[in-house]
């Protein structure tokens, strides 16, 4: 092959589908054999690459085409003839491929290049259109991103028709109507702009609201939190260690070191019907109704204070004491409640007794019987109703421990449910406010970054929330404990332990 001729080339084609090469060398090369071949269907399309060297053909520019199944054969004909030099167009995106020849091998390498490429090319070829030109917007003009609001449209005229929907007022236009809308004028007739954003397609309510932008917002940000996987820090593992270590050391749950308290007597019931123990000892309201029925004069009064004797108030009253002992050592045995000042510990200590009590309590219940199984001694509602206690308080107690027992928590979420009730920045008498409520914020942080580290399923989205909800819970009924042990208290004197009343009364302690 002539390397002086000006159609000096290599040319090789594979049936069918299989690509094929054209390399032209020389500055001046016709190039009218591509362009018939992209006219008459055969390529899909063409590019010039740089210059490149090959053994037989020299220096020059080369063609690189891909070929379609030939529709149409027609024979190649004498370039002598067609001297018109004419522009290669690109319909389609082109495939680039490296080319390594040599003077022995060198046709087999354009062979394997090609089709090792081939692949390739169809996988682009069905992310592109039919016209790669660019795309005008269909209101003024200018280069468009895409489709916005059912029209092809620029980022400009996105948001022009975003902000003209929500705008409270109408536009108008100071001419007739007639505004020839382009790029460098788009914003001098606004009224005549948004007619054409109406008139192009672009729908009123594909606009989002404020309403709807926030809850996609949301939703996009909470995705991306699912997403992320949740790890504990170093700190947050050293607190959850922490408090695990000072539960498991305060609290017996086979109450082995419960010892010497006074017997339980559940023959004699307080005045009123409730009903018996064969029942898996369940509440009801007819059950505890008369527990405290107020006497209509002094002569009742003194009758009922004579007959309600509450036989279990003994026994309640000392596991009461043991409870709140144990409470104790839990709370002294934390590194951040003994760097509080001496009154907010027991301010804390008032305030978070009651439900720290209910909390350990519950990790003892079983949801069947709904009985207390405390290792030898097993209790159930009615005893609560022996010592005295009315149904304002324990129908949503016993709702309560139904409620936090079928979420099936681990002994390290109650412990850090322990410790995020005694951290209440809000109880009584605390001074170091900023302080308890950064620790109780972090206790949070803390359970919620748990739950997401070592829970699976579903159900673990909706448990942080829960835990939270039995919090609150307990909050409302501590106030009431409260004073019920005081009536109690009243009525049957002498029983209940200087410890208990330290803990309901609102007077201010010194100590415990």
């Amino acid at each position: 092959m002539n390397r002086a001729g000006v159609f000096n080339m290599f040319f090789m084609l594979f049936a069918n589908d299989e690509p094929f090469c054209l390399i032209t060398a020389g500055q001046n090369t016709n190039t009218y054999i591509v362009n018939l071949l992209l006219t008459t269907g055969t390529l899909r399309g063409v590019r010039r690459t740089p210059q490149l060297t090959f053994p037989h053909i020299g220096d020059g520019p080369v063609l690189w085409a891909v070929a379609s199944r030939l529709v149409e054969t027609s024979p190649i004909p004498n370039t002598k003839q067609h001297g018109q030099q004419e522009e290669l167009c690109d319909t389609r995106s082109p495939v680039q491929f490296t080319v390594r020849m040599n003077e022995a091998t060198g046709e087999q390498s354009i062979r394997e290049a090609l089709k090792r490429n081939n692949e390739e090319e169809e996988i682009l070829e069905g992310d592109t259109t039919e016209d790669e030109e660019p795309k005008a917007c269909g209101v003024c003009g200018d280069l468009a991103k895409g489709y916005h609001f059912n029209a092809l449209t620029c980022e400009g005229c996105k948001g022009f028709f975003r902000r003209a929907i929500k705008r409270s007022t109408q536009f108008r236009c100071r001419f007739q109507n007639k505004c020839n809308i382009t790029k460098n004028n788009r914003r001098s007739c606004q009224a005549c702009r948004f007619r054409k954003c109406q008139a192009i397609g672009m729908r009123q309510e594909m606009v989002m609201s404020e309403k709807e932008v926030k809850e996609r917002r949301f939703r996009i940000q909470t995705r991306k939190m699912l997403d992320v996987p949740v790890e504990l820090s170093t700190q947050q593992e050293e607190t959850i260690q922490e408090l695990l270590c000072s539960h498991h050391h305060s609290f017996d749950s086979a109450f082995y070191r419960f010892s010497g308290f006074r017997p339980m007597d559940r023959n004699v019931l307080p005045v009123g019907e409730y009903e018996s123990e064969s029942e898996n000892c369940s509440l009801s309201s007819t059950s505890l109704s008369g527990s405290f029925e107020t006497p209509e004069n002094e002569e009742h009064e003194e009758a009922g204070k004579k007959s309600s004797i509450f036989t279990a108030l003994p026994h309640v009253a000392d596991l009461t004491t043991y409870m709140i002992q144990d409470i104790i050592t839990f709370s002294k045995s934390l590194r951040d409640f003994r760097s509080l000042n001496i009154e907010d510990q027991i301010s804390l200590l008032k305030g978070a007794t009651f439900e720290i009590m209910q909390i350990r309590f519950n990790m003892v219940f079983n949801t069947k019987t709904g009985i207390w199984e405390c290792g030898h001694i097993t209790y159930c509602i009615n005893d609560a109703v022996r010592a005295g206690f009315q149904p304002l308080l324990l129908e949503p107690l016993l709702k309560f421990h139904h409620t936090l027992r079928n979420l099936g928590l681990q002994d390290e979420e109650y412990a850090l449910m322990q410790a995020m009730s005694l951290f209440s920045p809000d109880r009584p008498g605390v001074q170091q406010h900023r302080v308890i409520d950064e620790l109780h914020e972090n206790l949070a942080v803390t359970l919620k970054s748990w739950i997401d580290c070592r829970r699976t399923g579903p159900e673990k989205h909706l448990l942080y929330p829960k835990v939270m909800s039995c919090l609150t819970e307990m909050r409302t009924m501590n106030e009431e404990y409260s004073k019920q042990v005081l009536q109690i208290q009243d009525i049957q004197p002498d029983i209940i332990s200087p410890l208990i009343m330290e803990v309901v009364s609102k007077n201010p302690c010194t100590d415990f």
